[in-house]
């Protein structure tokens, strides 16, 4: 059973050092949900098929392509370099 999450209802105005670790359904979330969670700041690299031969695309957390990069490395390394937090989707 999927439960219901909202970013907004964490206290990130809080002291605490605490990890808060939650899986949410991307397909399920709202626009205000990705931008509350820092969609910004978060990129994830696709391997990709370009041309017939392997490639990694770069997307924004919303799905956006960004880029495309013939290693795997090289694109995370992009995403980092433009202060991104990078994720990998198999």
């Amino acid at each position: 059973m999927s439960q219901s999450f909202d970013p907004s209802d964490l206290d990130t105005d809080s002291d605490d050092d605490t990890t808060v670790l939650f899986t949410v359904d991307p397909h399920n979330m709202t626009a205000a949900q990705f931008t509350a969670l820092g969609v910004s700041r978060v990129a994830y690299v696709k391997p990709v098929m370009n041309n017939g031969a392997r490639a990694f695309a770069i997307h924004a957390a919303d799905g956006t392509a960004m880029a495309l990069a013939g290693d795997e490395q090289v694109a995370l390394a992009a995403i980092v370099q433009h202060e991104m937090l990078p994720a990998r989707v198999h």
